[in-house]
């Protein structure tokens, strides 16, 4: 029906698709405006019940904006840089949107919220609000209106803390998708140009990408009103949106070109496209949707914005490359077939192909231990928090936390918040907890209403502003203690230290809090849902390729050949980041662990387009056996037939997603690097080889089913159309081997 359509009426469905394309491409030009600055939070955790309290009953929170004050000249206990501290400090407290403020000039303030030579200070504040108020309108505001006027005569200041981090960090992702746009759109049109040789079908075909973007942001933008959708989803948007849209438009492209070669008019090559190669890119759409669907089981946003940028992805990257491309083909007509007659032989692919399969085990093995080999390291995989240095050391806030870092014996700002909302502020077992908790490994202090505690005993005063910043703004029963960690412990094992502040026996309850246990809270979370979102997309990919092949052994050997390609890039993600292997080339600081939510994408999108490219080569390799009957020659002859196509499509994908290595956040680095060699390695190793070994060794079972669910697949199944424009032979070389 599409391709009657499209053959019909090409240049009315070029005209819908032209108002489509501008009205989303207005929605899409506030896109990455409205997409929000989301935080690593877990809803319904400990952490955050604990911030609601010290919230609604102390009026204090973790502190969320720092700013360093730096003495040009003595130390910060001179008089003129205290005053010009303290008056910082005042300026802060009475910007709008900042609730409470206490720096190293407060009364009873510790000593570690300054260095340890005494040339800087630190400025602490809570602003109450979501990532966007506090990111989008209060910090602007507090660097606008504090931080710059302050700047000068005795100090010199630096505004930071973990929202002006991220803050940056979103900046930054926004000036690298532009930045990528810049380079993905004329290096994959000369890839397009060399792939076809002719720039008609080149810039038909980019098209679809650029349709598949603008789209993906309009749809993001309507989805952002209901939901919170993370700025990073405009990066995933691009490079897949390119990546896709393109993949599927070679795809219906080359096919329409094969139809043309075999002697068929340009309507009914057109036609026949949309219906086999079309109906094989609906599939993958369908599995690669599915992967990045099931990010949406993470209650977290920063993830389920992911599964709605995929989603978007593949809508539109399938409609244009079913509806818009074919009425674009129609109206090229032979100005987009080959040039030059396709070869005949197979070419290398078909080769590779029989040789691999002459000798499966040793092919296959001698594959399976290069994979094994290179994915190694990932066995050393630590997870851990994000913090500034995923930003480069060139970055103002990057370099405040290098000095905050070297400079300073603890980190105030990091501490645990431990609240007993029924533990009064007098009670005796008050201190005789702080004094526990003050014994732990990596408790520099423990700040209460009943002073300060370490290493088992009191050792001062309650810390800023005295015990009433301990006790409830109610007066009612309730206080909190402030564990702060060395900085050793926070930059070692902060998620094991709030594991041993939690066992620790309290009196009553108590809730614990803070930024290394929002952290911890957001890392468990996402790593107890791991097991759950494999086994979904096993099962979701699984039902897919059975619609498509009636077989059970196909969609089993699928999902084993690409989690060992997956191996490859979480070794490298292991090796070449947290290892640091690459810090060099790529002007990264590692920190010794990464990001979990970071591979768990990755493992999603690279799942699904290893599977659109299985997707693409059983369409084949079936195809060639329901007309054949040939078990073994219908393999090399499908794979010869696709493989081409598959490593082109592997490439213009793999170079979209390397650009990210130029960026300057290590989120978007990872995700370049390990998404270009999971590709190239998916359509190399694995589909030139394991596959075709794999497929050797099984045989007559590659098709084979339970005959309940033949006859299910017989009723349900989606089937391709078998007929093909090339002549079948026989494929002698390996008929009896």
């Amino acid at each position: 029906m599409i391709g009657r359509l499209a053959t019909r009426f090409p240049g009315r469905v070029l005209l819908i698709a032209g108002l489509v394309f501008a009205g989303l491409g207005v929605l899409a030009a506030g896109a990455v405006d409205a997409l929000s600055l989301n935080r690593y939070e877990a809803p319904g955790s400990e952490s955050l019940a604990a911030r609601s309290v010290l919230a609604e009953r102390f009026d204090t929170g973790s502190p969320n904006v720092a700013v360093l004050v730096t003495a040009v000249d003595g130390t910060v206990d001179d008089a003129d840089v205290a005053a010009a501290g303290r008056g910082l400090a005042d300026r802060l407290s009475g910007h709008p949107g900042v609730r409470d403020v206490w720096s190293y000039w407060s009364a009873d303030a510790p000593r570690t919220l300054a260095s340890e030579d005494a040339r800087h200070a630190l400025v602490l504040a809570w602003v109450p609000g979501d990532a966007d108020h506090v990111r989008g309108t209060v910090l602007p505001g507090i660097e606008a209106d504090v931080v710059a006027p302050a700047d000068g005569g005795p100090i010199a200041v630096q505004l930071g803390g973990g929202d002006e981090v991220f803050r940056v960090v979103a900046e930054q992702a926004r000036t690298d998708f532009l930045q990528a746009e810049l380079i993905i759109l004329p290096l994959v049109a000369l890839l397009l140009w060399a792939v076809y040789r002719r720039i008609a079908p080149a810039l038909a075909t980019l098209a679809i990408g650029v349709f598949s973007v603008v789209g993906t942001l309009g749809i993001l933008r309507v989805v952002a009103l209901f939901t919170e959708i993370s700025t990073f989803a405009s990066n995933i948007a691009l490079v897949m949106g390119i990546g896709l849209g393109v993949d599927y438009g070679l795809f219906v492209t080359y096919r329409y070109r094969e139809e043309l070669a075999a002697g068929r008019t340009v309507e009914t090559a057109v036609r026949r496209a949309v219906g086999v190669a079309g109906r094989t890119v609906v599939f993958s759409g369908v599995t690669v949707a599915a992967s990045l669907a099931v990010l949406l089981v993470f209650p977290f946003p920063f993830l389920s914005s992911f599964a709605y940028a995929g989603i978007a992805v593949v809508l539109t990257a399938v409609a244009g490359a079913v509806v818009v491309l074919p009425a674009a083909l129609r109206l090229l007509g032979h100005r987009a077939a080959r040039r030059r007659p396709a070869a005949s032989d197979g070419g290398v692919w078909l080769r590779t192909a029989r040789l691999v399969m002459r000798r499966p085990v040793a092919g296959g093995g001698a594959a399976v231990l290069v994979l094994v080999l290179l994915g190694a390291p990932a066995l050393g995989a630590e997870f851990g928090a994000p913090d500034d240095r995923v930003l480069p050391a060139s970055q103002p806030v990057r370099g405040m936390y290098d000095t905050v870092r070297t400079g300073f014996a603890t980190e105030d700002a990091d501490a645990i918040r431990v609240v007993a909302p029924e533990l009064a502020a007098t009670d005796p077992a008050l201190a005789d907890y702080a004094e526990r908790l003050s014994t732990l490994d990596g408790v520099a202090r423990v700040d209460t209403a009943a002073g300060a505690f370490a290493d088992g005993a009191r050792v001062g005063e309650s810390g800023p502003d005295g015990p009433a910043r301990y006790t409830p703004a109610d007066e009612g029963a309730g206080t909190w203690l402030a564990v702060l960690p060395t900085g050793e412990r926070l930059a070692g094992d902060p998620t094991g230290l709030v594991a041993e502040v939690r066992a620790l026996p309290a009196p009553g309850d108590a809730l614990v809090g803070g930024y290394p246990a929002e952290l911890a809270d957001y890392r468990d979370g996402v790593v107890e849902r791991i097991p759950l979102v494999g086994a979904l997309i096993v099962v979701v990919t699984f039902v897919v390729l059975f619609l498509m092949t009636g077989s059970v052994i196909a969609p089993l050997k699928a999902s084993v050949l690409n989690l060992l390609s997956l191996t490859v890039m979480f070794g490298v993600l292991v090796w070449g980041f947290q290892d640091g292997a690459l810090a060099g080339p790529l002007g990264f600081t590692p920190t010794g662990v990464i990001e979990p939510s970071i591979p768990l994408l990755m493992f999603c999108i690279a799942y699904g387009l290893s599977m659109d490219y299985e997707v693409f080569l059983l369409a084949r390799i079936k195809a060639d056996y329901d007309r054949t009957g040939d078990v073994v020659g219908s393999v090399p002859r499908g794979i010869a037939r696709s493989a081409p196509l598959v490593s082109a499509a592997a490439l213009i994908l793999a170079v979209s997603f390397a650009v990210y290595a130029t960026s300057e956040v290590t989120f978007l680095q990872q995700l370049g690097i390990g998404m270009a060699l999971a590709v190239l390695v998916d359509a190399t190793i694995i589909r030139g080889v394991l596959l075709p070994a794999a497929m050797r060794l099984a045989g007559p079972l590659n098709w084979w089913a339970p005959a309940p669910l033949r006859r299910l697949h017989r009723r349900i199944g989606l089937r391709e159309d078998t007929a093909d424009p090339a002549p079948a032979r026989p494929d002698t070389a390996l008929a009896h081997r």
